[in-house]
């Protein structure tokens, strides 16, 4: 169509579905189309976007402090900008970047901050993520509570059946079937990933999925 704005949306609605994936090497390919059509029409705020989208990868595989890095970096241009579009997103891969050097309770602050601002300004499809990612989060504190960590998985999982988001829900079930597995109740384990997993069409292939089926040949 010759329509700049219009191709860098898609391109970078494109990586969105192969990180849903599970797809690195396709989410890069992607987004390196877009920082280079981007900067071919200096689309300003994009290419900061583009720099913050290469944050997450980097976090994705495994280099959690260059990415923290460059998505906060990211974050100060666009806040700068009054670019608030994808907060939520980079804000959700801080927080794993921040679990995964270990340092649980920053993580934990972030991820209050980012409910909080969900529930004020909007983006709340992303809010069975977040509890999936509080309960998580919770878990993985020096003293872990696990009765709330439980609690924010269970309301993750039902508001994602609420809203019909399978692909949340399976994300949370895994979590869920682990914690369950982990005190013995394999059984209810089990049955908590079949019924999440119902929820896609054979023959679908994510990494979500793929962890939820070697899960279930381990239980």
């Amino acid at each position: 169509m010759e329509h700049p704005i219009t191709l860098c949306i898609a391109l970078i609605w494109a990586v969105s579905i192969s990180l849903w994936g599970g797809d690195l090497d396709a989410a890069e390919e992607s987004i390196d189309l877009f920082i280079a059509h981007a900067r071919s029409r200096s689309m300003g705020p994009y290419l900061v976007v583009g720099r913050g989208v290469k944050g997450e990868l980097a976090i994705r595989r495994g280099n959690a402090a260059h990415g923290i890095q460059t998505i906060n970096a990211c974050l100060r241009e666009l806040h700068g900008a009054g670019y608030e579009l994808l907060t939520t997103t980079f804000n959700i891969a801080l927080v794993q970047g921040l679990v995964a050097l270990g340092q649980f309770e920053q993580g934990a602050i972030l991820i209050d901050d980012a409910i909080r601002l969900v529930k004020q300004c909007g983006d709340h499809l992303y809010m069975p993520e977040l509890l999936r990612m509080k309960g998580m989060t919770l878990l993985s504190l020096p003293r872990p509570g696990g009765e709330q960590a439980e609690d924010q998985l269970m309301q993750s999982l039902a508001l994602s059946r609420r809203k019909g988001a399978t692909a949340w829900e399976l994300r949370t079930a895994i979590d869920l079937a682990r914690l369950f597995a982990d005190r013995g109740q394999r059984e209810e384990a089990k049955r908590l990933l079949q019924s999440s997993l119902k929820g896609f069409a054979d023959g679908s292939e994510t990494a979500d999925i793929r962890a939820a089926n070697g899960l279930l040949t381990t239980l």
